[in-house]
């Protein structure tokens, strides 16, 4: 670490959500990650259905940060059944039945696998697989990717010499955006979208067509945009993405301009402001987070701060 990492680099400090909002290249940092998660979709599309709602998203990085702090032999600490019910209930993003149904679907999916429990068989102990893995992986990677663009940073060197890195990193960056109300309950110009299957990766969609952010009249042109070609990549109704768009269009924050056949999307400045400053939380979380294992590993800190009730 010592070797990657300058340490005058990082004398500068995580890059807060204020900080992230008001550069002017966030949103083709944003754009960038927009094409990175669509990409992921495209080839893994199992596993991007595990964060395709705003809930699912919640269920999986909580999934995730129980398995990064099981110690070998504590089977107390870590994923079990009971815990992760116990943990997303808590924080009200899903009910007991929800909750056991995802795990459920987690292990049909081989994203979870069950591995013996060292001292009460009772215990049915569940950890990630090198697919569960290779996607939190490479969704996180992407996120620092986006904050080395802005800043020059080497976080992504320092993640590839170091997985430890990573590990000690998800779960501080979960546990602060669960405890961010702005996360946790975001603006209803954007929340409509998110509480939908799928709504999240329209928006990305979105983000990817922009060229120019620039408003003109208080609007952002999107570009051309066919529903049904939407809900046959994502698996879902026409119907649904329609309702998505309709509501949207009644709080006037989304239109199309143009003649029949050369429509074109727009969104207006305050969805794509709601946008832009809910996503700047995520990314201040993970950037704090990252600095914060960077620090843990240069003490020799090895053990995952405790996540969930």
């Amino acid at each position: 670490m010592e070797q990657l990492i300058d340490r005058r680099e990082f004398s500068v400090g995580w890059m807060t959500a204020d900080v992230l909002f008001r550069n002017p290249e966030f949103p083709a940092v944003d754009r960038q990650l927009a094409a990175h998660l669509i990409e992921i979709h495209r080839q893994t599309p199992r596993l991007a259905r595990l964060q395709a709602s705003h809930r699912k998203w919640f269920m999986t990085q909580s999934m995730y940060a129980l398995c990064m702090q099981r110690a070998t032999g504590r089977d107390v600490v870590g994923l079990h059944a009971s815990r992760f019910i116990e943990t997303v209930t808590s924080i009200g993003v899903a009910s007991r039945n929800t909750a056991d149904a995802f795990l459920k679907e987690l292990l049909a999916y081989k994203m979870l696998q069950e591995i013996p429990s060292r001292h009460d068989k009772r215990i049915r102990n569940l950890d990630t697989t090198p697919a569960s893995d290779a996607a939190m992986q490479g969704w996180f990677m992407g996120h620092m990717n986006g904050l080395d663009r802005l800043d020059g940073g080497g976080r992504v060197a320092a993640c590839t010499k170091d997985p430890l890195v990573f590990r000690l990193a998800q779960p501080r960056a979960a546990a602060a955006l669960i405890a961010n109300p702005v996360w946790r309950h975001p603006p209803d110009s954007i929340g409509h979208f998110l509480s939908s299957e799928f709504g999240g990766m329209i928006i990305h969609e979105f983000i990817f067509e922009i060229a120019d952010f620039t408003a003109v009249g208080n609007k952002v042109t999107v570009g051309p945009v066919n529903v049904h070609s939407l809900a046959v990549q994502y698996g879902i109704s026409a119907t649904n993405i329609k309702r998505m768009f309709k509501r949207a269009q009644q709080q006037e924050c989304l239109g199309w301009e143009g003649s029949r056949g050369r429509k074109v999307l727009w969104l207006s400045r305050q969805f794509l402001d709601d946008y832009l400053w809910w996503q700047a939380q995520k990314f201040a979380a993970l950037d704090e987070a990252f600095y914060a294992a960077v620090a843990m590993v240069r003490r020799g800190e090895k053990n995952v701060p405790r996540f969930g009730p």
